[in-house]
């Protein structure tokens, strides 16, 4: 069993700071504020500096008793060492080396051909931007932020819900439910980037249009306690609750429950579909991790589970299907197991499994390269990139000062948003532009191949 929330809501903290308004650090330019009489140590030659300080004296000393000869061959020597400098400290720059006008590589790269390699990334390592998130419930079992595909961030705030247009950096309040059912336990975005399902501490999922700012619906009777998860499969709303549940429901129809999954004993706290739409992970705090075929659901019987996976010794949240590779699962462990494992989701084997050293609290794939980022709680509060499938470090992104509960990927796959129990909101730019695809050859297409039939 994972450690949850820290504090109960009822204890919460009052707002004394507006949400999602940008913290604003003071970074002093590299340029700017320099005395010009303090020594620039990258600019110093520290060897040659402890050579005049020492030798070189002995041998000012000596010269009187050189001769002419042995003198104007110590003045060449020490000039084609460059020896015959006088000053110690620096106080500019190095000059920036000198280029070639003929590189010499150019003129055997015939004879030579080499394969061109792929520059390595530069990886920020710290957060681009800095939100204020007042009232974030700090609870490793509840999802409280989502990124839509219409680049608008939802962030669970207490009983309030706000959104954060990424186009414009401008921030709205969707919705604040009443105490008696409150607070907000899940956010989740719609396919469509429009609506959003906001799950409650009171069993209860609302939909909600964003652009109107107006309710839809509300879904009831799909669970006896709060709903900490969330995940759509086109215009199905799949909602994990504390009972162990996990409900199907059509939004399109009035009698919404379609198919009901039963084998958590614990509190389902991750739900994630597969980008196929024909399989489900599920996570729990029993330490299961559950896989879910669609096409063995039932609307009269509960449905049987496809794997189930019981590798993992703690709760299991973070959950992650792979971009490239449909079959391919990662899931993370809680405090307790600190463990990244990957499987095969047709076989239900475990491929591969990597020791963290801390709690894992969410994963993201990268959509652009092989790579997976983990959040994580105690020790570090960090961000780690991993390279896949080596999972060689490739950075440890360190800002947050408490675990880090929530990550969202943004719509292009660049960004990533993290919220932790510090009650700050984190931008990075861990992943990077993607390449510009390249454009598709034009196809000859055969005449009349635009038509399905002869009129």
């Amino acid at each position: 069993m994972d450690a949850g929330s820290l504090s109960s809501f009822s204890n919460l903290k009052g707002q004394s700071r507006c949400p999602l308004q940008e913290q604003l650090l003071q970074r002093k330019n590299s340029k700017e504020n320099m005395d010009r009489f303090i020594p620039n140590r990258s600019a110093m030659d520290f060897d040659y500096a402890h050579y005049m300080l020492t030798d070189g004296r002995k041998i000012k000393e000596n010269q009187t008793a050189c001769s002419p000869a042995r003198e104007a061959y110590r003045k060449q020597l020490a000039e084609t060492l460059n020896m015959n400098r006088t000053r110690i400290l620096a106080f500019k720059n190095k000059p920036p080396a000198s280029v070639e006008l003929f590189p010499s590589e150019h003129s055997t790269a015939s004879a030579h051909p080499t394969k061109s390699l792929k520059p390595r990334r530069h990886i920020p390592q710290s957060s681009e931007r800095t939100l204020d998130a007042p009232d974030l419930v700090d609870d490793f079992y509840l999802n409280l932020l989502d990124w839509g595909s219409s680049n608008v961030l939802a962030i669970a705030l207490g009983n309030t819900v706000y959104l954060w247009d990424a186009s414009d950096s401008s921030t709205s309040e969707l919705v604040t439910v009443d105490d008696e059912n409150g607070p907000v336990t899940s956010v989740n975005w719609a396919p469509d980037g429009r609506h959003i399902a906001i799950g409650l501490n009171n069993s209860e999922v609302q939909l909600w249009d964003s652009t109107a700012n107006r309710q839809l619906r509300t879904l009831r009777g799909c669970h006896r306690s709060r709903v900490g998860s969330m995940a759509w499969n086109n215009h199905i709303l799949t909602t994990g609750g504390m009972d162990g549940q996990i409900v199907n429901n059509d939004v399109r129809i009035r009698s919404h429950v379609v198919e009901t999954y039963r084998g958590h004993q614990q509190e389902v706290c991750g739900l994630k579909w597969s980008a196929s739409g024909q399989q489900l992970a599920s996570g729990g705090n029993d330490n299961v991790v559950h896989i879910w075929d669609r096409s063995m659901a039932s609307s009269s019987s509960p449905t049987q589970w496809l794997h189930r996976l019981e590798e993992h010794t703690s709760a299991v949240k973070a959950l992650a299907w792979c971009p490239f590779q449909s079959n391919l699962l990662a899931t993370g462990g809680g405090g307790g197991d600190r463990t990244i494992k990957f499987w095969n989701t047709h076989t239900g084997a475990c491929l591969n499994s990597v020791d963290t050293g801390s709690q894992v609290c969410s994963l993201l794939w990268s959509k652009n390269e092989r790579e997976l980022l983990s959040s994580h709680g105690f020790t570090q509060n960090q961000l780690t990139l991993w390279k896949y499938p080596s999972m060689v470090k490739m950075a440890e992104l360190m800002g947050h000062t408490s675990r880090v509960l929530y990550m969202a990927q943004s719509p292009d796959g660049c960004t990533v948003a993290s919220a932790a129990g510090d009650e700050t909101l984190r931008f990075w730019n861990v992943f990077g532009v993607p390449e510009v695809a390249k454009t598709a050859p034009k196809v000859n297409r055969e005449p009349f191949s635009q038509l399905n039939r002869i009129r």
